[in-house]
């Protein structure tokens, strides 16, 4: 097969998020194959059993009296329904481009630390002791035959974990454009509550930031903001020599008032989704796989505030040409008291990772003992649930 060029590159376009970094860096990479891979991290923990609820489940409504009915929802199989915040990618369910796995989630358990779940996520290890500092992303491609690392590029001065590795890894931050998510704004007011001087100055500039946020005729209008400046870049790459590309979209912590905040990133994943699908060609599209994955789901009852807190098993959304979509793949534990993880959580049935393993399989045909043994360590891979087609 020859010398083979491997290439990280990045652009930072973020926003803030409770519990993620304030720059959102996006990792790529070259690779000798048509097929393309984009990984969406979904920072702060995104609520599957409000993303796509199940509303067949007795016991749903009843963990959720005031979140269920908050947002409307599109009916997908007659059991789960999908939020109404990503309603505009219907028509990828209805084409067979969409589709979910639910009840999943990384092995990491109970201790529901942000910073401490994501890097489980990006590392694809089983547990914080296991050793590995690397990035599942890297080590899948330093299994590849024949493909030699030439350049590889991290943006911001802490580079993206997930494509993190052996290769040799510059760093650059460039000037980017602040937006800070509500549960950030809650912090920094929390923070500034006892400094009169702080509390003042920076309410001024949270108001600003707000006006620009939402949008008052100086705004960013729908389909503007960062997440969809993020989306063309990345697609733009696709269409290029990037085949594997790892970002991340902020703001899914939503400990109070989840029903207007859970809608508006909902919207955002939507709009970032049908960017990528909009940017690349028909034949590119078909041989493309989106994966959005969370650090771990969060609680089955609402809390106090109407909304929940850290939890356990979650949902993952995949889009793409390359899937098989029209499905909610899951191996359902129900939702009565005794059927959740701690009586608490939505209890997880399949290992996410073994989701992403068998992409990477379908995808670059590697064998499942490498994917087992170097990509994810640990991992049972189990039966193949055929995301692809």
């Amino acid at each position: 097969m020859g010398r083979r060029q491997f290439l990280v590159r990045g652009l930072a376009l973020g926003c803030s998020a409770a519990a993620s970094p304030l720059v959102t860096p996006v990792a790529m990479a070259a690779a000798p194959w048509e097929q393309r891979l984009v990984v969406i991290l979904l920072r702060g923990a995104m609520d599957g059993l409000d993303v796509v609820r199940p509303l067949g489940d007795r016991d749903f409504a009843a963990l959720r009296p005031d979140l269920t009915g908050a947002t409307g929802h599109r009916d997908l199989d007659g059991y789960f329904a999908l939020h109404e915040g990503l309603g505009a990618l219907m028509p990828l369910w209805r084409a067979g481009e969409l589709s979910f796995a639910h009840a999943v989630s990384t092995p990491y358990r109970d201790r529901r630390s942000h910073f401490d779940g994501q890097d489980l996520l990006e590392a694809g290890v089983p547990d914080l002791e296991s050793g590995v500092h690397d990035g599942w992303l890297n080590r899948m491609l330093a299994t590849v035959p024949g493909l030699e690392p030439e350049i590889a590029y991290a943006v911001e001065e802490r580079a993206m974990l997930i494509l993190s590795g052996e290769a040799p890894v510059s760093s650059w931050a460039p000037a980017v454009r602040m937006r800070l998510s509500p549960a950030t704004e809650e912090l920094l007011a929390h923070v500034w509550h006892d400094d009169p001087l702080f509390r003042e100055a920076g309410g001024a500039a949270l108001s600003i930031a707000r006006t620009v946020r939402d949008g008052d005729g100086s705004g960013e209008a729908v389909g503007q903001g960062p997440h969809v400046e993020l989306a063309r870049f990345v697609a733009e790459r696709l269409m290029g020599d990037t085949r594997i590309a790892s970002f991340s979209i902020n703001g899914w912590d939503t400990h109070q008032s989840q029903g207007p905040r859970i809608r508006r990133v909902l919207e955002d994943l939507g709009e970032t989704i049908l960017t990528l699908k909009a940017g690349l060609s028909a034949e590119a599209w078909a041989r493309t796989a989106v994966v959005c994955m969370t650090e771990f789901g969060r609680t089955a009852r609402q809390n106090g505030s109407n909304g929940t807190d850290h939890g356990t098993g979650g949902a993952m959304v995949l889009a793409g040409g390359a899937v098989r979509g029209g499905r909610v793949l899951s191996d359902w534990p129900g939702l009565g008291e005794a059927d959740l993880y701690n009586r608490r959580d939505l209890m997880p049935t399949r290992d996410v990772r073994a989701h992403a393993g068998w992409l990477l399989r379908g995808l670059y045909g590697l064998p499942g003992q490498t994917i087992e043994g170097a990509v994810f360590p640990g991992l049972e891979l189990g039966a193949d649930p055929g995301l692809l087609l």
